[in-house]
């Protein structure tokens, strides 16, 4: 089924332009109410509840507003959280025994972009086919039900300190952080009041940067979308190692004493090898960008590895059809299911601390002998609904660099889920390659989207 407004995560649009008005998102509440009531197991006269999280953004006063209104309109009850990280949602709609969670972001993405997530009453992605059961609703005539029906709204005021504790239970209890000097950014995010206690609990020295939001800053030169000002603190300041959040806090980049970056094909690798040590790991699920040389590694490790769809939604799918536990994005979404449901970027970076505590060294002896093959990604921005497939100039440049690679590399191309572009990346062994054919590429798709 085509998707009208959700893609890859969630709805997601520039802030006063459709989807992203207080209208649609209230309709659109209504809607997953509604949902949610037509398939709700629970006694007569009993409501569902649903949490509603967001993470800094200005416009999610706005957004959680709307949608409250929209959930209660449907007779659903709403508890709200305030900032709250993604995965720290999926925890508390899990942990507060609630039908849904909601999360008001839009991830990486700058202020001015905002969106929608669902969260499982198992604190995981909705399935596409409930995702289509709110989508068909939307666009119908919104009602509201009899006054006594409406459901209800009250704030959790322990939220922080739950997701605080949850965290740091995913850290072995025989271990501590006592020793490490870390730099935490937050991204000006959703985890700006969170992370860098979960490191300090635990014994850590934290200095902590992206921590002041104002509503406009989220994502903004600093983050795991921008690591180099991680790189640059840790340096500055000797710390032991770094770890980047993006805005939602669901990503995670690192950086260790030397100020070397590790994306999250390296994190996961690493979290891999020491699940390894104790226990087989049946398998791991990466996506169609994640980097060939973590597939190589893991192939010599005896590890099978298949690729999702992009996104982390697809990845945790792949994860249950073949009763696995780890898997993750090179963009450092990553999944380990025996410690949380859904991709938590402060859970992933304990799990790497907990593998350097065990292994008594850092990231670079940790990972081995793995060293990335040179990718080359271009954002191409194109009108929505591009359907690049249809053009001829684009298949043939596509099929001659693939020809030119000659199984020494790989051409993807995607369009984005949550943004009007068309993705070209372009993998290999020899960086210069790389390079020249990814920009032949994306000129062609330049010259194909304006014509």
């Amino acid at each position: 089924m085509t998707r009208k407004y959700f893609g890859t995560d969630g709805v997601r649009g520039r802030v006063g332009q459709l989807p992203i008005t207080p209208d649609f998102v209230m309709r659109l509440g209504f809607s997953a109410g509604k949902v949610l009531l037509e398939r709700s197991t629970m006694p007569a006269g009993e409501r569902p509840g649903v949490l509603i999280g967001k993470d800094t953004r200005v416009s999610g006063y706005m957004l959680e507003s709307a949608l409250e209104a929209g959930f209660s309109a449907a007779g659903v009850d709403v508890c709200l959280v305030g900032p709250m990280p993604t995965p720290a949602v999926a925890y508390l709609t899990r942990a507060l025994r609630l039908q849904a969670g909601i999360v008001i972001s839009a991830s990486h993405n700058p202020y001015y972009d905002n969106g929608i997530k669902f969260f499982s009453a198992q604190g995981t992605k909705l399935p596409d086919e409930m995702e289509h059961e709110i989508e068909a609703g939307i666009d119908q005539e919104m009602l509201c039900v009899q006054s006594a029906d409406l459901g209800r709204a009250r704030r959790i005021d322990d939220a922080r300190g739950r997701y605080i504790e949850f965290c740091k239970s995913t850290f072995p209890n025989d271990f501590d952080l006592r020793g490490l000097k870390i730099v935490v950014d937050c991204a000006h995010g959703a985890a700006y009041h969170i992370a860098a206690d979960v490191f300090h609990e635990l014994g850590a020295e934290v200095v902590a940067i992206g921590v002041q939001p104002n509503g406009l800053n989220i994502n903004a030169e600093v983050g795991a979308t921008a690591p180099q000002a991680l790189r640059e603190a840790v340096l500055a300041n000797r710390a032991d190692l770094g770890i980047a959040l993006d805005g939602d806090a669901d990503r995670i980049q690192m950086a260790d004493a030397e100020g070397n970056l590790y994306d999250g094909d390296q994190l996961l690798l690493a979290i891999v090898r020491s699940r390894a040590l104790k226990q087989p790991v049946q398998g791991v699920v990466g996506t169609l960008m994640s980097n060939l040389a973590l597939e190589h590694a893991l192939g010599r490790m005896g590890v099978p590895f298949v690729r999702a769809a992009v996104g982390d939604r697809y990845v945790v799918e792949a994860l249950h059809r073949n009763g696995w536990l780890y898997g993750g994005e090179n963009s450092g979404h990553i999944l380990a299911l025996d410690r949380h449901s859904t991709g938590d970027g402060i859970v992933a970076g304990l799990q790497v601390l907990a593998a350097l505590r065990e292994s008594g060294g850092d990231l670079k002896s940790l990972l081995g002998s793995l060293v990335l093959y040179p990718q080359k990604l271009i954002n191409v921005p194109v009108a929505k609904g591009f359907a690049w497939q249809d053009c001829p100039s684009i298949i043939e440049v596509r099929d001659a660099v693939e020809a030119r690679l000659a199984g020494r590399g790989r051409v993807l191309l995607r369009p984005s889920g949550t943004e009007p572009l068309l993705r070209v990346m372009v993998e290999g062994e020899d960086v210069v390659e790389v390079v020249s054919a990814a920009e032949e590429i994306a000129a062609v798709v330049r010259s194909a989207a304006a014509g």
